[in-house]
């Protein structure tokens, strides 16, 4: 068959790709995190991916996404004292 040619009885209506599906991990990393070559399987591509897996709508998912802000922000926030009491 040619390619100009649609064969009527073709019930796949979706886009020919090789894209793999949704469910793969890796599958919701940010197209500008792939373009720099992170991966599900590097630990800053594997925690965009896992920050990219959590629903907004669920309770628990909110819980974990403060729980990731709160140990990514105290360092920040501990450095911030420790730079502040040095001054002072």
């Amino acid at each position: 068959m040619r390619e100009d040619q649609v064969d009527e009885f073709d019930e796949d209506y979706a886009p020919d790709d090789d894209t793999p599906p949704y469910w793969f991990p890796g599958g919701h990393l940010p197209d500008d995190a792939r373009k720099m070559g992170l991966t599900h399987n590097v630990p800053d591509g594997a925690l965009l991916d896992f920050a990219g897996n959590l629903d907004g709508a669920k309770t628990l998912h909110r819980v974990t996404a403060w729980v990731l802000l709160v140990v990514f922000g105290l360092p920040v926030v501990f450095a911030l004292m420790r730079i502040w009491y040095a001054f002072t």
